[in-house]
């Protein structure tokens, strides 16, 4: 017994990715550190098991519709509190052993922003040990907190941290300040930074062919899938009630409410209402307000670890943050980004569009997501299979952070059926993101162990 206990041990260090490799054993050895994916995937880690970055908890509040939702009469910081208190509460974690907190956010005024978010942390319970940080790129800005953090765990800044998003597009509009250099007018790029949003959009279906009927079937569906999906109950899991207020505009009475679902879905939206609606950007243009994504209240957040603290503190694992992107393109057209980014975070997983088994990708207008979804080939039903943006809002910095929240508790759900997903969206001033999940019990320390070849072509077809 005890010499098939010490082969066992042998089998397992040579196994272990974290076990050193001589020069002559590298090219012969196995190692977990090169997985199988799929039969076409050549999919790989690029560092040890316990190293992994894993999200353990995503929570977000309810969407709700800008000045005349649920939420339009809520602080900012009282929208984000919540959130950060539901990571650390559901977890049962010391909020102390948290290393930094960022938060994605877009439209607020930077330095006031950054005091709210603070004052938040503290509402939350979190010590004054604890530090927060705001960041900005635009719609991006929750997914690119997620993304920080993952970065700076790898980095040995810190073991835990939590990316969050937060926008309360009620008390800060979409509106430029100040007057504009004048030097723009040489640069037709920088030019082209300045456009709206909606112009940008109809560009795109200008440029790339989108017709209306396309767009507002898109958002048909959009708003189909996530009506289905509050009846079914499949965002309970991701929301937390928020307890606020609401004042009666016309007599100043205050009620008390607690907001639990996204308000801003029509379960009714049809074909033939949307084509009654006029276009708001171009008189002969396709972008309307039923296509294009709402105006929105909301904050999210995702708390985040080295897999092997999540294991020493006994943690359910829910995803693994795997790869992020962000890459530039024409300001003009600034829709089309997810389509220049998604294959770029999911080449730096060593995977294949084939291989990802749910998208996110936000609705910023139907315009961009119907030409980002057939310029990559997708299956519709893998993406946004709960709804997107334009059924259940786009608070501009929570956004990216939501989105991990919804596609980890679709991901757990499916189960088996889903290991890969991918979150993406179109960020303003022309450019892109993209982020690769895996879901979290989908591996363990061994699995898929192979031979890796010295070409480090990891798959039968990767050649």
């Amino acid at each position: 017994m005890e010499k098939a206990m010490n082969r066992q041990k042998i089998l397992l260090h040579h196994l272990n990715p974290s076990s050193s490799l001589s020069a002559n054993e590298s090219s012969s050895s196995l190692s977990a550190s090169a997985c199988l994916a799929g039969d076409s995937a050549a999919y790989h880690r690029t560092s040890a098991f316990g190293d992994d970055v894993v999200i353990v908890a995503a929570y977000r509040t309810a969407l709700c519709k800008a000045k005349r939702g649920g939420f339009k009469d809520t602080h900012a910081d009282d929208l984000l509190a919540p959130v950060l208190k539901a990571v650390i509460e559901k977890t049962n974690l010391n909020p102390s052993e948290v290393g930094d907190i960022i938060v994605g956010t877009v439209l607020a005024p930077g330095s006031q922003r950054a005091s709210e978010c603070r004052m938040a942390a503290f509402y939350a319970g979190f010590p004054e040990t604890v530090p927060i940080r705001t960041v900005n790129r635009q719609c991006s800005s929750g997914l690119q907190a997620v993304a920080d953090v993952a970065a700076a765990i790898k980095a040995g800044f810190y073991d835990i941290g939590i990316g969050a998003g937060l926008e309360s597009m009620t008390v800060n509009p979409m509106a430029w300040e100040g007057s504009v250099n004048p030097k723009v007018e040489f640069f037709e790029q920088a030019q082209n930074c300045l456009l709206p949003m909606g112009i940008t959009s109809e560009n795109v279906a200008e440029r790339f062919g989108v017709s209306r009927k396309e767009q507002d079937q898109a958002a048909v569906e959009s708003h189909r899938r996530a009506a289905a999906a509050t009846a079914a109950g499949r965002f309970k899991d991701e929301i937390v009630p928020v307890s606020t207020k609401i004042v009666d505009p016309k007599t100043g009475e205050e009620k008390s409410v607690t907001i639990s679902v996204d308000d801003g879905i029509r379960p009714n939206a049809s074909l033939a209402d949307l084509a009654k609606l006029k276009t708001v950007f171009k008189r002969d243009g396709t972008t309307t307000a039923g296509n294009s994504s709402q105006v929105t209240d909301g904050a999210a957040a995702v708390l985040m670890m080295k897999r092997s603290v999540a294991v020493q503190k006994g943690l359910p694992i829910l995803g693994v943050f795997r790869t992020f992107a962000a890459v530039g393109v024409d300001p003009a057209v600034m829709g089309i980004g997810p389509a220049a980014a998604i294959p770029v975070a999911v080449k730096a997983a060593g995977l294949e569009l084939d291989d990802i088994d749910l998208f996110e990708i936000n609705e910023a207008f139907a315009s961009q997501f119907v030409y980002c979804r057939n310029k990559l080939g997708l299956d519709p039903a893998k993406i946004n299979v709960n709804g997107g943006a334009m059924a259940i809002g786009h608070p501009l910095g929570a956004t990216g952070a939501r989105c991990v929240a919804t596609l980890l508790h679709e991901m757990k759900r499916r189960g088996k059926d889903s290991r890969f997903g991918v979150i993406s969206m179109c960020i303003g001033s022309g450019m892109g993101a993209a982020a690769v999940f895996e879901r979290g019990d989908s591996v363990d320390e061994l699995r898929n162990a192979r031979k890796v070849e010295a070409n480090l072509l990891l798959s039968k077809d990767a050649k």
